[in-house]
């Protein structure tokens, strides 16, 4: 099935901030499918569609921002980072009016702008941000969903068992699941073969235009190797220091090429869950990329790791997570004994536990580290899943399940 014609999960997610807010923000890394989304879906077929990819509309955009911002009553404006000041008419053309018209413009952009301070300033009180991701495994089939959490959440552990086992579910390899990933064009269109090629220019693409637009970087080959580091350590504590060591680098240029591939929406830094009880605790955060393929061909790894099913797994976390308001956190938990649980969801007063990985027969080492968990968080904590790449479902302890990762994705 062509990638223009599946649905995304955030679609009635973006129906219902446009009947809100007066400007909808919708942000991801490149090729996700922000345009497809916004230029497809049936409620915004009466606005103005423009895009500031295009040299003469941003050239336009650039040089007479407010007339710009007033050519239609409604606009889609694509890739609206690439003209900053455009967004400061904006915020006037919203000023204006009498009575903020809600969905009165809709933008995309492949730039975190709550992470650039001048575009974050200038949207303050008018802007809501939807963010999208990779396509989840729920979407390639054409469902458009996310994983199974909301259910979850809304169910008992005992009753887990029975609720995954409600509809068919397709069993999968993990390894071709991570190394498909979910950006459109590579995971729906592409062999492997071709696969690596398209990455090769995306990333060149980023390095030489998105990149370049963000910030000014001379030792661009000291970031691909940065790059490639970081992408070998997915799935770890960020040790900017170490990496710093390892590569001859200054440490203060690792810490801004992690921010600017955090700006692009090429890496995220999931943080500890730090309300503790009675355990020390590890702050660092860990760092994971936006799509499991694309860490696989940055580090050059022909083979997928289990980090990458747990890249997998937080990628469907995160779309679902931002679908809700107010958003569930999602957060590792890691004691300085080494006692670690992959994932902790908050929602709402309440805990999930989820801990990844490849083996087809569990053992009671795999889910001693969640059994630690419940009873550290005891009421607080909802329940702790194990999601490995077997094709049973069972309860192993007081909340603990275990379940095939491709019954709850």
């Amino acid at each position: 099935m062509a990638d223009s014609l599946l649905a995304r999960a955030a679609a009635a997610r973006l129906d219902t901030l446009a009947a809100i807010f007066p400007v909808v923000v919708v942000t991801g890394a490149r090729q996700v499918g922000k345009s497809t989304l916004v230029q497809s879906h049936p409620a915004l077929a009466p606005y103005l569609r423009v895009t500031l990819d295009d040299a003469t509309t941003r050239a336009e955009a650039i040089a007479e921002p407010d007339i710009f911002a007033a050519r239609a009553g409604r606009m889609i404006i694509d890739e609206v980072q690439r003209a900053p000041d455009l967004l400061l008419a904006i915020k006037a053309a919203v000023d204006r009016e009498a009575q903020r018209v809600p969905g009165h413009f809709v933008l995309t952009g492949s730039a975190n702008l709550l992470m650039m301070k001048q575009v974050a300033d200038s949207l303050a009180g008018r802007a809501v941000y939807l963010d999208l991701g990779p396509f989840t495994r729920s979407e390639l089939r054409g469902d458009a969903g996310t994983g199974r959490w909301t259910d979850l959440f809304e169910h008992a552990p005992a009753a887990w068992r029975d609720l995954l086992q409600d509809k068919p579910a397709q069993p999968d390899d993990w390894r071709a699941a991570v190394s498909r990933g979910g950006i459109p064009v590579p995971a729906l269109r592409l062999d492997s073969a071709e696969r690596a090629q398209w990455f090769a220019s995306y990333i060149s693409t980023y390095l030489e235009r998105d990149l370049r637009n963000l910030s000014v970087v001379e030792l661009l080959g000291d970031f691909r190797q940065t790059m490639k580091a970081l992408a070998l350590r997915a799935g770890n504590p960020v040790n900017q220091s170490g990496i710093a060591r390892d590569l001859g680098v200054e440490q203060r240029n690792i810490s801004r090429w992690i921010a600017l591939l955090e700006t692009g929406w090429l890496i995220s830094r999931l943080p500890a869950y730090s309300v503790n009880r009675t355990s020390r605790l590890m702050k660092r955060p860990k760092l994971y990329w936006a799509d499991s393929a694309l860490a696989m061909q940055i580090a050059g790894e022909a083979e997928p790791r289990g980090a990458h099913l747990e890249n997998y797994v937080l990628s469907d976390l995160l779309a679902w997570s931002a679908l809700h308001a107010p958003r569930p956190g999602v957060f590792y938990w890691r004691t300085t004994d080494n006692t670690e649980v992959d994932f902790v969801i908050e929602h709402g007063n309440r805990l999930l536990a989820v801990e990844v990985k490849t083996t087809t027969r569990p053992t009671p080492s795999d889910w001693r580290h969640l059994k630690s968990f419940v009873a550290e968080y005891g009421d607080s904590c909802h329940g702790a899943l194990l999601l490995h790449a077997g094709d049973e479902t069972y309860q192993v302890a007081d909340r603990v399940v275990l379940a095939p990762w491709w019954r709850v994705l």
